[in-house]
């Protein structure tokens, strides 16, 4: 296959483009920015996770507190009933009976009012973390903001580049010769460069010197011969970058 001088430093710029359009996506997939959002993100995921789980708590606990405030409120209208029959009962045995039972009231409603209060403190020790994590989640969701802003303005930045690199290399490719075209994306297929500058004896896509025989070869071939690494196969073009 043959290719003018011309060809040759327009496919070299080609190559060069997708280099650069290969680097900037790789850029985009792993971000900086990206990273930290993406810490954010579960950062705030983890402190919803605590707030609800503190939640559920809370409510347990106001299950319980209201329980037994029915509870202590149920033994005191008990209390008052039997003191205001201690008033009206002159039978000793009915009267020790009532005293007994207002003993037992007295100290079930201790005991009540202690649980009560073990609850409530724990209620109000939960409160607090609460609080806390809620705070956290305002201050996550305010970084949050400002990381996705700056995620999205280093995106629109590559993304400005490569539209630029994308547009200059639809220009390029419509003055190739077809041919060279499809050759030269045969070659991408695998992975590697699909063309490269020969420099000096070292193939500008594989970094491997081509031993004296092949140069040999290659030195003597006319100069819009299309030519090959014969390390790993991207066309070799014996032109200066379009950036030097």
């Amino acid at each position: 296959m043959k290719a003018d001088i011309a060809q040759q430093h327009s496919l070299l710029e080609v190559s060069e483009l997708d280099a650069e359009l290969s680097k900037l996506a790789h850029r985009t997939a792993n971000l900086p920015e990206r990273q930290d959002l993406e810490r954010i993100h579960a950062a705030q995921a983890a402190a919803n996770d605590r707030l609800g789980a503190l939640q559920i708590a809370l409510e347990d606990l106001n299950i319980q507190v209201s329980r037994f405030e029915a509870e202590i409120d149920g033994v005191r209208q008990r209390e008052d009933r039997d003191r205001s029959l201690l008033q009206s009962v002159a039978d000793s045995k009915q009267l020790s009976e009532l005293q007994h039972e207002l003993e037992t009231l007295q100290r079930r409603q201790s005991s009540l009012e202690d649980s009560l209060l073990e609850v409530m403190e724990h209620r109000e020790q939960l409160q607090v973390q609460q609080a806390t994590e809620q705070s956290a989640i305002e201050a996550l969701q305010a970084e949050s903001a400002s990381a996705q802003h700056a995620l999205d303005t280093t995106l629109g930045d590559i993304e400005h580049v490569s539209r630029l690199n994308s547009s200059r290399r639809e220009e390029l490719v419509a003055g190739l010769d077809p041919q060279l075209v499809a050759l030269y994306e045969r070659q991408r297929v695998g992975g590697g460069p699909g063309a490269a500058a020969l420099q000096g004896r070292r193939c500008g896509s594989c970094r491997i010197e081509i031993d004296r025989g092949e140069m040999s070869r290659i030195s003597a071939a006319p100069e819009d011969d299309v030519l090959r690494c014969p390390e790993c196969g991207a066309i070799l073009l014996r032109v200066r970058s379009a950036r030097q």
